[in-house]
């Protein structure tokens, strides 16, 4: 009777051991399902952050592209106005040497004139003229 009861122990043991075999693999299964759960999680967040930053590198690149373009528009500007800056000093410089000239015309015919003006008034008073 003894060793029925040890093996009906032995056979309580191993369903105990088979009973607690079964729930470490049921813990093991549910641990391992959590960790792919969560491996999938991050996995689906890194997804995620990896297109909302290439999303902000895409847009960064479109403004860059957008900037690029407006800078070279601006320097086209710059350009055609330091060209007609010049154009135009140069003929700011041809009018002033052209007033110039016409100044010292102007002078020289003043003084022609009153030149002239003086020798009729010399004349004048060496030959008065009478009424």
């Amino acid at each position: 009777m003894e060793s029925a009861s040890l093996l009906e122990k032995g056979r309580g043991d191993t369903l105990n051991l088979d009973t607690t075999d079964r729930e470490e693999e049921r813990i093991v299964v549910v641990v391992v399902m959590e960790l792919a759960k969560d491996r999938d999680d991050q996995e689906m967040m890194l997804k995620k952050r990896n297109e909302e930053l290439e999303k902000a590198l895409r847009e960064s690149k479109w403004r860059e592209e957008k900037m690029i373009s407006e800078l070279q528009r601006t320097w086209e500007r710059l350009r055609v106005a330091e060209e007609a800056e010049e154009r135009l000093c140069s003929q700011l410089g041809e009018l002033e040497a052209e007033a110039v000239n016409q100044a010292r015309a102007y002078h020289s015919r003043i003084l022609s004139l009153m030149n002239d003006l003086s020798q009729a008034h010399n004349l004048l008073h060496l030959h008065p003229v009478t009424n």
